[in-house]
């Protein structure tokens, strides 16, 4: 009976002292800037925007189409530091809306398959090779350069665990996106799959309105002969 209680004692003895699990762990912020412009200059701007826009309005009607311009992505769920952001990306199988960050761990951990980088005076070798690691490391498939400056422009694709330069890079047509790159002068020109040719930004605007409002007046006209375009 002595030997029980000693034990007893022991046991409890122990589980006052045990040290006790912390489980408040403090969040983890991932924030939305990372305190840098989108753009060092107005060439940069453009061509950010014109990509942008223009790659909105190829996959405007697949709602599992995501673009976005200079959104940080977070690949690593309780790393903050790992990070970068894209002046473009595109991710397939990924529905649309608005994102603060793209948070890989929140997205199917399905990663952006293609990226576009516009470089400016500003940029180093050494922030591009860093870029070009971590882009390969998380699984970019296509990863696209253009120095609007030096109107040089070049493109890397997925090939193993690797991204190796694409060699014959003037026509290329994207495996993702299926658009077309044309080294031409004085600026890259790029294609839709259709063959017309990247507008700008308030092209596509305008482009946008006009199909608007020719929708407006098909629907206008219908009406008058006693047809609701909604039963359509």
């Amino acid at each position: 009976m002595l030997q029980f209680r000693q034990g007893f004692v022991k046991v409890i003895f122990r589980s006052m002292v045990a040290p006790v699990e912390n489980t408040n762990k403090p969040e983890i912020i991932y924030p939305d800037s990372d305190g840098n412009p989108m753009a060092d200059n107005t060439v940069q701007f453009r061509w950010i925007t014109t990509i942008k826009a223009n790659l909105d309005w190829l996959f405007t009607e697949n709602e599992q189409v995501f673009v976005a311009g200079d959104l940080l992505w977070y690949p690593l769920e309780g790393n903050n530091k790992k990070r970068q952001a894209p002046d473009v990306m595109v991710v397939f199988g990924r529905p649309k809306g608005d994102r603060g960050s793209y948070q890989q761990w929140k997205e199917d951990n399905i990663a952006p398959q293609v990226v576009f980088e516009i470089l400016s005076p500003g940029n180093t070798q050494t922030e591009m090779n860093r870029k070009l690691l971590f882009y390969e490391h998380h699984g970019v498939e296509e990863y696209y350069i253009y120095n609007p400056d030096k109107n040089d422009f070049s493109g890397l694709i997925k090939k193993g665990e690797k991204l190796e330069f694409i060699e014959k890079i003037d026509n290329w047509v994207s495996p993702r996106l299926g658009i077309r790159f044309q080294l031409a002068e004085p600026e890259l020109i790029i294609y839709y799959p259709d063959g017309q040719p990247f507008s700008s930004y308030i092209q596509e605007r305008q482009r946008a309105e006009n199909e608007r409002k020719k929708a407006e007046k098909l629907a206008a006209k219908l009406r008058e002969l006693g047809i609701n375009p909604e039963d359509i």
